[in-house]
């Protein structure tokens, strides 16, 4: 059974066992938990960059690995990053990008209790 594309075992058995508040959380809360939402690192009167960090460092790292083949493969991810690259933005942020777009997806399907759907991708 296809979970996603771009999705193998090893992230549907990583998201398993080290993410059981998928499907349960809203789409910030999602990212927020697994260290891919971009956390200001401002100052009073200084505007600063945008960083990842904190969060569970072993599902960011087996979906950072996961979204080079999904970005070749799955529809939305391939036109997103090449949108975000064509645009001039740096390509580890537009992979980051779309990571946060496949876990929102993947999130949104545990919570919807529905299976993958070529079509609605």
């Amino acid at each position: 059974m296809l979970i996603a594309k771009g999705v193998g075992n090893v992230l549907a058995y990583t998201l398993i066992s080290e993410l059981p508040e998928l499907g349960k959380l809203n789409r910030i809360e999602i990212a927020t938990l697994v260290g891919i939402a971009p956390i200001n690192h401002d100052s009073s009167s200084f505007p600063g960059r945008r960083y990842i960090r904190d969060g569970r460092h072993p599902i960011r790292t087996v979906l950072f690995v996961s979204i080079t083949s999904a970005i070749q493969h799955h529809p939305k991810l391939k036109s997103m990053y090449k949108r975000l690259v064509d645009a001039g933005k740096p390509k580890k942020l537009a992979l980051i990008t779309c990571m946060k777009k496949q876990i929102t997806i993947l999130n949104t399907m545990v919570k919807n209790s529905t299976y993958w759907d070529e079509s609605m991708a």
